[in-house]
């Protein structure tokens, strides 16, 4: 199963890392994608991460603030959140699965499903 944590409540322009852990199964193989989730929204893709760490993808609307990451040998994806907007509050899942699948940010294509973190950005 895969697991989040590092949400919380930041004022904007702060910064928050989200974790990503897996345990049961190995991560290495896999690709690991981030999605958010606000209130009365739907769910869209955010940030996605090759299974070497090498390719990285980015929404356009978290480009530049966001960076994801990953530490294979902690069975662990990143993701780190700079310069928050209160448009970034949401419940940030992570996701595994192939490559093609985390790219284009097919939430039901993946193999396993975190159950989220609440980000909440306010003043």
């Amino acid at each position: 199963q895969l697991a989040e944590s590092g949400g919380g409540l930041v004022q904007p322009g702060g910064s928050l890392r989200l974790s990503c852990a897996a345990s049961g199964f190995p991560l290495h193989p896999y690709a690991v994608g981030w999605f958010r989730q606000a209130p009365g929204k739907e769910r869209e893709g955010v940030s996605g991460i090759d299974y070497s760490g090498a390719i990285k993808k980015y929404a356009d609307s978290v480009k530049g603030r966001f960076t994801i990451s990953r530490d294979n040998a902690k069975n662990t994806v990143y993701l780190q959140l700079n310069s928050l907007k209160p448009e970034d509050t949401g419940v940030y899942y992570c996701v595994a699965g192939t490559w093609p699948a985390v790219s284009a940010y097919k939430w039901d294509a993946a193999d396993y499903w975190g159950q989220g973190t609440q980000v909440t950005i306010s003043s």
